[in-house]
């Protein structure tokens, strides 16, 4: 449904899925550069003589700021609303990678990444935010369509920035994307708004003590602790799969690093489009129950990740084409479903910082699993490994979510007796 609010002493009318629209676009900006360090990942380490494991710690590092800073960006749009942050986040994340593509310094990279890595995180709750306020029904659509900018940020960087960067070089490449976030955030600045009865409204007596008291409070929400954990498994599976498969083609299976980064775009639009599908799933076949979906999810990632394990060198291109696509529909397309069962388990006046704790534990997945799988790989000469790894942490999760499946039984019996 439409509202109406007053801007510059007009009246303006403004339509929830406009608004998607600005959140959309902000999130797939934000993506386009922070998830720019999976494509570029191979000339980041040629250019400092990296090993895969150091090479993995680069996207650990954007998801060691953004587990930093989820709880607290949630606590925080949930008293200030979306808008105000949009452009602070965005200018964040492009000042870092702006400063990260000056210097040569391995730890300093690390630490500016994960300095972005703050911007980068943030953003996700104060968009999901937007969307639990905007949409009462087909939220689960919407927040797929919402979290389709994550892949499709991604997607671009792989399309646009390694083909670029591998003529022009990295640095400068990465610098002209970081100014284009930060022009794009002053627009979303601009053009989005908060819904008029919830914008701006910061309650008096909120106290910054009270963020603890929150956190305490979401740690006794058995099912949102045991669907975040069970996505940090699926988030470290999907980081895996976007920093590894250019390496494993090129490296290990002997394609062109061209084609090799067509795989890791094949494998984010797959997600883009699995976002919004699986939302739609969760909608309309399953009346709106998340768990079951990411359960479903991680029982077919498990099927790509063992037999991309058993894929021989020299395998054609188009052989694992589909395979990349399945995989990257299924764990790169999670996302959506995520985010809903977080802010879907607690108050609506929780859903901020409950995305923010679902994020910050989440993101541990990212932060621990790329490094290792890099290290495995390291450590074994071969990628098989890796990807069984990958596949034994999948199982894990299924154990976990089906038992915050059961919790959330009983508590509706509970509730419904």
């Amino acid at each position: 449904m439409n509202k109406t609010i007053i801007h510059n002493g007009a009246a303006m009318p403004l339509n929830p899925w406009h608004m998607l629209i600005w959140l959309l676009i902000a999130q797939i900006m934000v993506a386009f550069v922070g998830r720019s360090l999976a494509p570029l990942g191979v000339l980041i380490g040629d250019d400092l003589s990296l090993t895969k494991a150091q090479i993995g710690m680069l996207p650990a590092a954007l998801f060691l700021g953004q587990s930093l800073v989820a709880i607290p960006a949630g606590f925080l749009v949930d008293r200030v609303g979306s808008k105000k942050l949009l452009f602070l986040l965005s200018l964040c994340l492009g000042l870092s990678f702006i400063l990260m593509a000056v210097t040569s310094f391995y730890w300093l990279i690390l630490l500016l990444v994960a300095l972005g890595g703050a911007g980068y995180g943030a953003m996700h709750p104060t968009s999901n935010k937007g969307i639990i306020y905007w949409f009462s029904e087909k939220r689960g659509t919407a927040m797929g369509i919402k979290q389709m900018g994550v892949t499709l940020g991604s997607a671009l960087a792989a399309l646009l920035l390694l083909p670029a960067a591998a003529a022009w070089g990295w640095r400068p490449v990465m610098i002209g994307a970081c100014l284009f976030l930060i022009v794009t955030g002053i627009f979303a600045k601009r053009f989005y708004f908060d819904p008029p009865d919830k914008a701006g409204k910061v309650m008096a007596d909120e106290k910054p003590a009270r963020l603890f008291a929150s956190i305490f409070l979401l740690f006794k929400e058995k099912p949102l602790v045991l669907v975040s954990f069970g996505a940090m498994g699926l988030n470290g599976s999907q980081l895996i799969l976007n920093t590894y498969i250019v390496l494993y083609a090129y490296e290990y299976i002997g394609i062109s690093l061209v084609l090799a980064g067509m795989l890791l775009v094949i494998s984010e639009v797959s997600g883009s489009f699995g976002r919004v599908a699986w939302g739609m799933i969760s909608d309309n076949l399953f009346q709106g129950k998340r768990i079951i979906v990411l359960v479903i999810v991680a029982a077919f990632s498990i099927a790509a990740s063992i037999t991309i394990a058993l894929m021989p060198p020299g395998t054609p291109f188009w052989v694992l084409v589909p395979l990349t696509v399945l995989f990257g529909f299924c764990i790169s397309g999670f996302n959506g479903i995520w985010m809903n069962a977080a802010t879907e388990l607690v108050p609506i006046e929780q859903a901020g910082i409950a995305s923010g704790f679902s994020l910050m534990l989440g993101s541990w997945g990212v932060i621990i699993g790329p490094p290792l799988f890099g290290y495995i790989v390291d450590a074994t000469g071969s990628f098989t490994y890796g990807w069984l790894f990958m596949a034994g942490i999948l199982s894990a999760v299924i154990v976990l979510l089906l038992i915050a499946m059961g919790i959330v039984k009983k508590e509706s019996q509970k509730a419904g007796g």
